[in-house]
């Protein structure tokens, strides 16, 4: 029986959310693939899958801009099964160390990483319960969130972006798990040619990494009771 589908930050052909979506439209699934801005790369999907492609127009920042495609979602599909927040950014000195980055730019990155999630999650939750089954959602996450494991002195925005995310993930877990309606996870997607460049030395491209996630997040969606931050090889890894 195919799925209803929902992932954010979709829009460019060679980064995950997009491979995300084509892996599910391939399936037979019916996908909302939301943008901040016009995509000609989903407009392409749009071209070739027709209406098991539904686009979205938010920017996660804003939660007027989350609230309005949520009404826009919910009156062309009656439940999501699974929603996928994908979106990320980072400061334009992601680069950089401590002392040459600047800390006035950390703020937008958490916002849109930690609390853009929240505001997806609550404005499109009402279609979340409606799913016949259990609803899955899956924030993508990154070793880079891992306190415990934190090796960097650079991309201090990014990192904090993340383990802020895994912190709210946990958050959501225990508001859900005792109903036992929608079951949430963070997950680090592995190392992933997310720029498209052959040069990249990640040994994962895009597409790769959206197929071994989808399988992924079939094998975990009943799980309530294993731990929450877990790795594209289904293993726990340390908050």
């Amino acid at each position: 029986m195919a799925d209803v589908v929902m992932v954010t930050g979709t829009g460019r052909s060679y980064a995950l959310g997009y491979n995300i979506v084509l892996r599910y439209l391939e399936a037979g699934d019916t996908v909302i693939a939301t943008i901040r801005k016009p995509s000609a790369d989903i407009d392409a999907l749009k071209a070739k899958y027709g209406d098991r492609l539904i686009d979205a127009t938010m920017d996660i920042l804003d939660t007027g801009s989350v609230n309005a495609a949520a009404k826009e979602v919910a009156g062309k599909v009656d439940h999501i099964d699974t929603l996928i927040n994908n979106a990320v950014g980072v400061a334009p000195d992601v680069d950089k160390g401590f002392f040459e980055a600047d800390p006035d730019n950390i703020p937008r990155v958490l916002d849109l990483i930690s609390v853009g999630m929240l505001r997806v999650v609550k404005a499109f939750y009402p279609l979340l319960i409606k799913a016949p089954g259990t609803a899955l959602i899956m924030n993508i996450s990154s070793e880079a969130g891992s306190i415990e494991k934190c090796y960097r002195t650079t991309g201090m925005d990014y990192g904090m972006g993340k383990a802020a995310l895994n912190m709210a993930t946990m958050y959501l877990y225990n508001t859900f798990k005792d109903e036992r309606k929608v079951n949430i996870f963070a997950v680090h997607p592995g190392w992933i040619r997310t720029n498209g460049k052959e040069d990249n030395p990640a040994p994962l491209s895009s597409y790769e990494a959206a197929g071994i996630l989808k399988d992924l997040f079939a094998l975990r969606r009943e799980d309530f009771t294993g731990h929450r931050f877990i790795t594209n090889e289904n293993e726990d890894y340390p908050f």
